[in-house]
């Protein structure tokens, strides 16, 4: 059996803010919360630093930041179960996730 990677491997690319900002733009496949989406989105996609801009972005637009998968799992949920997600959950945390 192979074993799962928690994370994508993100190369260290690092986005400007217009970049950063087409990430709010992505459509939910049916049956996801759009918000979610997004959010897992930017997560799998960028740094840390650019994640920290996208969700201030995010929030900016008064998106819901503890929207849930359909399994019901917020994304702070999801990164903290991947131990090489410690800044991204930290920058959740700091921003209300719960």
């Amino acid at each position: 059996m192979a074993l799962k990677k928690d994370k994508q491997k993100v190369l260290g690319q690092v986005f400007s803010d217009e970049q950063v900002r087409t990430f709010l733009d992505y459509q939910a496949p049916e049956g996801v919360d759009g918000d979610f989406h997004c959010l897992e989105k930017a997560y799998r996609g960028m740094v840390a630093e650019n994640f920290a801009t996208f969700v201030e972005f995010f929030l900016a637009e008064g998106r819901n930041l503890n929207a849930t998968n359909p399994e019901g799992h917020t994304l702070l949920t999801l990164a903290s179960q991947h131990r090489q997600s410690e800044d991204y959950a930290e920058i959740l945390k700091k921003a209300g996730a719960r």
